[in-house]
């Protein structure tokens, strides 16, 4: 039976009024549990399973299954799965067992963000996300849209149980709610407080710097150049291509990188993943590196007319290339031996303001990017052929 503390009582009978009860009351004739999650799955689902795992096992005493749908390819939450030794079964080799109960966990159903069976009955659904799926006929659902992190839900569930959190688990949960909350502004509720007050004195501290610390592979650093040397800004929006993206994961941390700079309220990044595989991901003030599924399709359609790049002396600084001092706005030739990809960029056409009143991607995003451009300073690179140019929409409001 599941374990109750402090029930409250009407008439002498207790009463099923918490979450949590609910939750292990409608698990207890289930032969098993299993997790599922969004596609690749980051720190705050990865704490929710194993959490939710934790707190059946502990109260119910029944076997868990935590799944894994697609790739895990950020360094951080590979450190996170290695170090803390989480177990998962990809959900491609899943076979589903009589009497077994299904929760997805940091998702819902119907929302395109997993490849689960939509035939496959669940059983409950836990998330704080607002994109809300198709709920209708699962006998539990708790989606709790004001909270930061479903960590914080999962640990009010084990705080309610009052079930023991070992310092594995405790890690786990709050590098969940710690990577939900680290934008600005910070969008955690009262329950995201109480929960990392409560986990913090349990967490391993060593394991949760090294997670923290994940080195990075070579790949990570070609891809913030490459990102780096094709971007563009427009008014207060900085867009990004990578012509191939090792991992999909990667752009989101492109978009994590640029959505500091001090000159920008909105990040895009879009790239190939393979061999026609759009990827995208975009991202405003305090909300980096959230998903944006249509932008790998969109933004890479920019229409330009080619015109010389206006070039703009600053008497305070020089630049120094294949060992000749330069001017800012001149551009080193290449040296012969480089590869195409990696040669210094070379004049492209220039973006209009027209282009992104007309644009599908910068015309709709909010504030709206107005037409006559106000002074922005743009710096195009063309994916195919790695040419830049820089110059002022508005010759007045030069920077």
């Amino acid at each position: 039976m599941a374990r109750r503390s402090a029930e409250p009582r009407v008439n002498g009978r207790a009463t099923v009024t918490r979450r949590s009860d609910r939750f292990l009351e409608g698990l207890e004739t289930a032969r098993g549990v299993t997790f599922v999650s969004h596609v690749h799955p980051d720190p705050d689902s990865l704490g929710s399973m194993l959490g939710l795992a934790h707190l059946i096992e502990s109260s119910l005493n029944k076997p868990t299954r935590l799944t894994l749908d697609g790739l895990i390819s950020r360094a951080e939450n590979r450190a996170m799965v290695e170090l803390l030794q989480i177990d998962l079964v990809p959900l491609k080799k899943l076979e589903f067992e009589p009497g077994e109960a299904l929760v997805m966990v940091d998702s819902q159903p119907n929302t395109g963000r997993h490849n689960l069976d939509p035939t496959v009955p669940l059983y409950g659904v836990v998330d704080h996300h607002d994109t809300k799926g198709d709920t209708e006929g699962v006998p539990f659902v708790d989606v709790r849209c004001g909270l930061g992190a479903t960590c914080s839900l999962v640990t009010s569930y084990l705080l309610e149980q009052n079930t023991p959190v070992p310092p594995r688990l405790a890690t786990a949960l709050l590098y969940g709610i710690e990577t939900e909350l680290s934008g600005y502004p910070r969008e955690a509720s009262e329950l995201d407080d109480i929960a990392q007050l409560y986990l913090y004195p349990l967490a391993d501290k060593d394991l949760l710097a090294r997670i923290r610390n994940a080195r990075l592979p070579q790949r990570h650093f070609e891809c913030i150049l490459h990102a780096l040397q094709s971007s563009f800004i427009y008014d207060r929006l900085i867009i990004s291509w990578v012509n191939e993206l090792p991992q999909p994961e990667l752009a989101a941390e492109v978009v994590d990188f640029l959505i500091r700079f001090e000159e920008v309220d909105y990040a895009v990044c879009a790239g190939v993943e393979g061999q026609d595989d759009p990827v995208g991901a975009g991202g405003r003030r305090g909300r980096a590196g959230r998903r944006d599924p249509q932008a790998g399709r969109r933004h890479h359609g920019l229409r330009g007319r080619p015109r010389p790049p206006r070039r703009r002396h600053h008497p305070a600084a020089e630049h120094v290339a294949d060992g000749h001092r330069e001017r800012p706005g001149r551009v080193a030739p290449a040296a012969a031996e480089d590869p195409p990809d990696r040669r210094v960029p070379r004049p492209a056409p220039r973006l209009q303001a027209r282009d992104v009143a007309e644009h599908p991607v910068l015309s709709r995003l909010s504030p709206p990017l107005g037409a006559e451009g106000r002074g922005a300073r743009l710096v195009l690179t063309h994916p195919s052929t790695q040419r830049t140019s820089s110059a002022s929409v508005n010759p007045s409001h030069a920077a």
